[in-house]
């Protein structure tokens, strides 16, 4: 079993104990309007007996237990919905980009076509003989895929509940500049996502399905089934996090730590940075796949720029209108 896959597990444990030992303390009377009002606050949360008085610390612990319950809750449905359904799953989406009829392989083909270069861009499918070499190695993988995917899937709501925790120390005009921050996040999460998986994930294991190691042909590449879904799960999971970038930039301008002309001045250390993310997220040291998710960061820190540069726009005119 692949370090990923035990560390997703233990994780996985840890979480089900926790959710145990907070419907353990849960105070459940027997009254039915006890009854009723927990599940009242498993659906709507605290949120708007909250925003009106001033909560204590014990009060913010409580509110964040509720956010991360009712986040975990939906997590698991995703994850058992995921496991329920994992065998169509992993046929037709974990194991298509080795698939011959992988959209990937001909539409880069058809643009090199398009471009003038040939078969340039044109990859042969990746042959990959996978093999499991433990006993619960089917399992853990099964399992690896449903909880990687839920969390994917369950994404935009796990976001949906830290917005919530985090929208009541607020002022309205910091609500008002955070409008469809949960849609915005949630389409650079799944784009990054989109990104790693179609175009990314091709070029990797074609590299490494390639790439041999002397020339006797005495290592013969038969990876096991959990080596290559933590490669895709950490392709997927790191660029779509690495996609937040504009978000991040953008309330970072908002709360006054940067500025446009601090992320221009500071543009080459950035290249290097993203440099080292790329290699980072790509698990195969060629240069090709590196520069395919360098280059998009490198366009994102860009558009980072023009974001902050708008937000520095407008507080310039704010403070021209009250001085």
């Amino acid at each position: 079993m692949s370090i990923g896959a035990s560390l997703l597990i233990q994780c996985f444990i840890k979480i089900i104990n926790s959710i145990t030992f907070a419907i353990q303390i849960i105070p459940l009377a027997t009254e039915n309007s006890d009854r009723k009002n927990f599940f009242k606050r498993l659906r709507k949360g605290s949120d708007v007996e909250t925003e009106q008085t001033e909560m204590t610390f014990m009060d913010h612990l409580e509110a964040l237990r509720w956010h991360i319950m009712r986040s975990v809750i939906v997590w698991l449905a995703v994850t058992i919905a995921i496991f329920v359904f994992i065998d169509w799953i992993y046929d037709n989406i974990i194991l298509a980009p080795t698939d011959v009829k992988f959209v990937t392989y001909g539409a880069l083909c058809r643009f090199g076509h398009w471009l003038g270069i040939g078969d340039g861009l044109c990859m042969p499918p990746v042959k990959i003989d996978f093999q499991i070499n433990v006993v619960n190695g089917t399992f853990t993988s099964a399992i690896n895929i449903a909880m990687v995917g839920g969390v994917i899937v369950a994404f935009p709501y796990i976001f949906f509940e830290l917005w919530r925790f985090i929208k009541p120390a607020l002022s309205a005009k910091e609500k008002k500049y955070a409008r469809g921050s949960i849609f915005w996040v949630s389409l650079c999460f799944f784009i990054g996502a989109a990104f790693g998986y179609y175009l990314l994930a091709p070029f990797t294991f074609n590299f490494l399905a390639s790439f041999t190691l002397g020339k006797s042909g005495a290592i013969q590449y038969k990876p096991t089934v959990n080596d290559y879904i933590d490669s895709l799960t950490n392709l997927i999971l790191g660029c779509g996090i690495a996609f937040e970038l504009p978000i991040l930039a953008f309330v970072l301008a908002k709360i006054g730590l940067i500025t446009s002309s601090f992320l221009k001045k500071y543009s080459k250390y950035a290249f290097v940075i993203i440099l080292l993310i790329a290699a980072i997220i790509t698990p195969s040291p060629d240069m090709t796949s590196q520069l395919i998710v360098a280059l998009p960061l490198l366009l994102l820190y860009w558009i980072s720029i023009l974001l902050v540069a708008r937000v520095d726009k407008q507080k310039a005119k704010e403070e021209k209108e009250w001085s």
